[in-house]
């Protein structure tokens, strides 16, 4: 029996957050709608065309237990840590970051012409990884394939597949799929999906009406969470519609979340604040790049 289309379970319009130093983004999600995104963690967007929103950028932090995944729309990211990674993401870039048992870096936006814009993901990390070596991939806009469908749309693939064609992160525990998608006026797309994953989107530009559910569209800068099914089927309002479409394995295990560091136990956090306290965070210490 075919799995039914996936309807939308719930919507989030975003809120206004404050966060870094200073930069001003819109929160999608986050610890107050676990277990709901499980495994993801955190989806916010940041955009502005006023360098004041984002100049003040996100100072030196840790993270552990986690991957952070950058993807620049429009502008650059510098960004640097303890290990001697440093580098830019530009437009269309996207890094995805395993901090594992842990890293210290900054992200600093730099003052563009025009807009800066962009999103960053939290996926949480299985228990038996949270420890891991930490780990970059770094990947550049002509690195991430585009597909193009009978139909019109333009599909960037990041993670997972789409059709025929794999993107390029590959080996990540929960499985993800993180798609790029552009619908002209009218157009349609589907996408079959895992039936036991969790599937979201962030409707980046215009808006559309996905298969199964109710005739509102899904509007710029709303994040639909899908219901338990298979492919998730969408049509175009007449001014297009671009939005992200993700989706994984959930974990299905307890999380204790502190800041930047997300652990799945209270005891695990507080060793975690006192190596901080102590100086003895970090755990490997030379750059690690996968390719």
């Amino acid at each position: 029996m075919t799995d039914p289309v996936r309807s939308i379970e719930h919507r989030f319009p975003g809120v206004p957050t404050l966060e870094g130093a200073g930069v001003r983004l819109r929160r999608s999600f986050s610890n107050n709608e676990v277990p709901l995104f499980d495994p993801f963690l955190l989806l916010d967007r940041f955009g502005s065309s006023n360098p004041a929103d984002y100049l003040a950028g996100f100072p030196w932090h840790p993270h552990r237990g986690i991957e952070t995944v950058t993807y620049v729309l429009d502008g650059r990211v510098a960004h640097g840590d303890t290990l001697g990674n440093s580098g830019v993401i530009g437009a269309g870039d996207v890094q995805w970051m395993n901090s594992g048992s842990g890293i210290i870096h900054q992200e600093m936006p730099q003052r563009t012409e025009g807009s800066m814009s962009g999103f960053q993901l939290w996926v949480n990390l299985p228990a038996k990884e949270k420890m891991s070596v930490p780990a970059y991939r770094g990947l550049s806009a002509g690195e991430i394939p585009e597909v193009p469908t009978e139909l019109g749309a333009r599909v960037k693939v990041v993670a997972g597949t789409f059709g025929t064609v794999e993107g390029p992160v590959r080996g990540i525990p929960v499985d993800p799929t993180y798609l790029d998608v552009r619908l002209p006026p009218g157009g349609e797309f589907e996408l079959p999906t895992h039936p036991g994953h969790t599937v979201f989107s962030h409707t980046i530009e215009g808006s559309g009406v996905f298969a199964g559910s109710d005739e509102r569209p899904v509007a710029a800068g709303e994040t639909a969470l899908f219901g338990a099914g298979g492919p998730v089927r969408v049509r175009a309002s007449p001014a297009g519609h671009r939005f992200l479409l993700v989706s994984g394995r959930p974990l299905h295990e307890p999380v204790a979340w502190y800041g930047p560091i997300v652990m799945n136990t209270q005891a695990e956090l507080r060793d975690a604040v006192r190596e901080l306290d102590h100086g003895d965070f970090i755990k490997h210490r030379r750059p690690i790049v996968e390719e």
